[in-house]
């Protein structure tokens, strides 16, 4: 397939619930002919598969179901969902909490010393309530086992069924015969912690796409649409198609990206850049679905519907943010390819130890189940995805989009910074200096720039706009390529005129009947370098500039923020720069925009791109930070660092757990009631330690 375009699919897989699931995906999938690879997201349940155009979905979706997961299309709903997958959980959840409520209730009154006759009635309301809660509650892991023995495979869901099934024929037995002992307390206990734990984490993984949800929830739903006979129908977003004129009344949000074709506006653009600065369009201007258009009505030709939009792409960015091939995630792998088959022997070792020992088929079946339950690995489960999906929700709030698990683990481990400086320390678009404008000249100026598609012009307008400034009337407006713009006002000729070089910046001249005003041009730092430098220092990180404008330039950033500063670099002296760190041992962290910026961004050990950078360098760059802010770099390595302190800790807390309770289960000093109480508690362990990442960027 190497001389063969590959394309890329994406499909729901809701019943992956193990790294040994991740592992058996991303191992077996590419061996489908014509698939290249295969790449599990686990937080959002998700597998994208890069494959030959001639292998059609329904024979992906097959060779899934064949590995033993069900699986669906991710089609017009760039996230997703697992809504049904939720409501069972959460309506299993109620089932199994409300009965071990009331069968310990049963419980505590045969702990207190009652017996006899008393004794085997409790037992029996006992298995009243408990048979049909295990056969409701259970079913999220019956299926999933029974699905992967169909299968001849194992996970960890087939342990935890059979420790369930034992312990409830076990209980069921000693009732009917009168025995002294029932575990029906202990079978609900343990289904409703191991419920509680993937609840939890099915609220985490929705916490943290819920940003997006409300992103894309502010799309607009449907649109007017313009007919050839000039009559407007109103239709669907989900309708629209590319091509389409679209009818955008004022206050309305664009249900698709398009180019407006007719009429001057300003739209807030806040929901995609987290600007509050309205952004002047003109006839030519580039618009985003979502987005607002505040002042006008205007006509807008869709180019991008549904999926293919810019707020589609940022979704489609956050759902593969979670689970990755970090080193972590690999050590949890190998760990789970063995975890089934051991903990089987195991409990089958324990059953057969104890029977040659003389404690009888009942004590030794009791013990087997205490191994099967205790062995549980879903703390080792969720070591990883559970810290990386916290932390990237908390970047998310810090205005950085975190593209890639992997990337956390590398920005923890970065020495040093390297910045571009034009659009990376600089805002990347000229800002005009109008403090000298009277209002009349603000107000005609604004008023010429809308009319204008040059950079300048549109810098011009969304400044002014910004200020609140209410455009000028003007007349017999014209636009002369290479020359500027053209009108009258009151009855004088006025003109915004072509923008010349005035020492180091760009200028446009301002032209009001026989008075000209020089309006100059600069591309501003971002305000709070100084601020993000100190911050990074602290982290121990040493910070330097790299960038292709000119030495001079560059130099006076440089000496401003006592940075060492390099100018007139090219794309390939960049590189080698980079490279000659990393020979040295150092790792550093790229952050650059411009596609001169895409090999050094490729070569770093971490890359983080501005949201207004290119798409290359956003597509070479682990991150994406946007707003005028620097600091979301700062708080990345932060973030990381802290992700990676928990990703450890889970691990030790998950080992640790094992190490202490497998003896005690098998040398029959643990019950299956304590086993269950055990394996859940170490789970929710892993899970609030990870939740002190919410914090963490603050």
């Amino acid at each position: 397939m190497d001389h063969v375009e590959l394309i890329d699919s994406r499909f729901s897989v809701p019943g992956m619930r193990c790294a040994g699931c991740i592992a058996k995906l991303e191992r077996e999938l590419p061996k489908v002919a014509g698939v290249a690879e295969a790449r599990v997201n686990f937080s959002a349940k998700r597998v994208a598969l890069r494959h030959a155009p001639d292998v059609d979905e329904d024979t992906l979706i097959h060779a899934i179901e064949d590995l033993g997961f069900e699986a669906q299309r991710v089609e017009d709903n760039p996230l997703g969902t697992d809504e049904a997958d939720r409501k069972l959980l959460l309506r299993a959840l109620a089932v199994s909490g409300f009965g071990m409520m009331n069968i310990m209730l049963l419980s505590v009154s045969v702990w207190s010393g009652a017996g006899g006759v008393t004794k085997q009635l409790f037992h029996l309301l006992s298995a009243i309530i408990a048979i049909p809660v295990i056969a409701y509650a259970g079913r999220p892991f019956f299926a999933s086992a029974w699905m992967a023995l169909k299968h001849w495979r194992t996970n960890m869901d087939v342990p935890i069924s059979i420790g369930v099934l034992l312990a409830s024929g076990l209980s069921l037995y000693e009732t009917v015969t009168g025995g002294e002992h029932a575990y029906f307390e202990s079978v609900v206990m343990l289904l409703f912690f191991l419920l509680c734990g993937r609840a939890l984490d099915a609220m985490m993984r929705g916490k943290t796409r819920a940003g997006i949800d409300a992103l894309l929830g502010k799309m607009g739903k449907s649109a007017s649409v313009v007919a050839a006979d000039g009559s407007t129908r109103r239709v669907p977003a989900n309708e629209i198609t590319p091509g389409m004129v679209m009818l955008v009344a004022a206050g309305e949000a664009l249900a698709a990206d398009g180019e407006v074709i007719e009429g001057s506006s300003a739209i807030d653009n806040s929901m995609l850049t987290g600007e509050s600065r309205l952004e002047p369009v003109n006839p030519g201007s580039e618009v985003h679905a979502g987005t607002i258009n505040v002042m006008a009505p205007m006509r807008v030709r869709a180019t991008a519907v549904a999926s293919d939009t810019k707020v589609a792409e940022i979704a489609r960015l956050m759902d593969e943010a979670g689970q990755s091939r970090s080193r972590y995630v690999r050590i949890a792998d190998k760990a789970s390819r063995y975890y089934a088959p051991a903990v089987h022997t195991l409990a089958a070792l324990a059953f057969v130890g104890w029977m040659i020992a003389g404690a009888g088929w009942h004590q030794s079946l009791i013990i087997a189940i205490a191994v099967l339950i205790i062995t549980c690995p879903c703390a080792l489960g969720l070591a990883v995805p559970a810290a990386q999906v916290v932390a990237s929700n908390a970047l998310l709030k810090q205005g950085l989009l975190v593209k890639d698990g992997t990337a956390l683990e590398r920005l923890a481990e970065v020495d040093s910074v390297r910045f571009d400086k034009t659009g990376t320390l600089t805002l990347g678009e000229p800002r005009p200096d109008v403090s000298g404008l009277s209002d009349e000249a603000k107000a005609v100026a604004l008023a010429l720039a809308q009319n204008s598609r040059h950079p300048l012009s549109k810098g011009l307008a969304k400044s002014l706009l910004a200020q609140n400034v209410v455009p000028a009337s003007i007349t017999d407006v014209s636009e002369r390529a290479g020359e500027g713009v053209f009108a009258r006002f009151e009855g004088a000729e006025v003109a915004l005129a072509r923008p010349g070089e005035t020492a180091d910046h760009p200028t446009s001249e301002l032209r009001m009947g026989d008075e000209t005003v020089l309006i100059h041009f600069a591309d501003p730092l971002r305000e709070d370098i100084a601020e993000t430098l100190r911050e990074l220092d602290a982290l121990g990180l040493d910070s330097a500039l790299l960038s292709g404008d000119r030495k001079d330039a560059v130099a006076a950033v440089a000496d401003r923020f006592g940075l060492e500063g390099k100018g007139g670099l090219t794309p390939a002296d960049k590189l080698d720069l980079l490279n000659a760190l990393k020979a040295s041992g150092h790792r550093p962290l790229m952050v650059g925009d411009g596609l001169n910026d895409g090999p050094a961004l490729a070569a770093a050990h971490a890359a983080i791109a501005p949201g207004s950078a290119s798409d290359a360098s956003q597509q070479a760059a682990d991150a994406v930070f946007i707003g005028e802010r620097l600091m979301p770099v700062a708080k990345a390595v932060q973030v990381a660092r802290a992700t990676m302190r928990i990703v450890r800790q889970n691990f030790v807390l998950a080992v640790g757990y094992n190490i202490l309770a497998v003896p005690l289960a098998l040398f029959g000093m643990v019950t299956p009631l304590i086993a269950a109480i055990a394996m859940s508690v170490s789970s929710l362990i892993v899970v609030g330690n990870s939740l002190r990442l919410a914090g963490a960027a603050k």
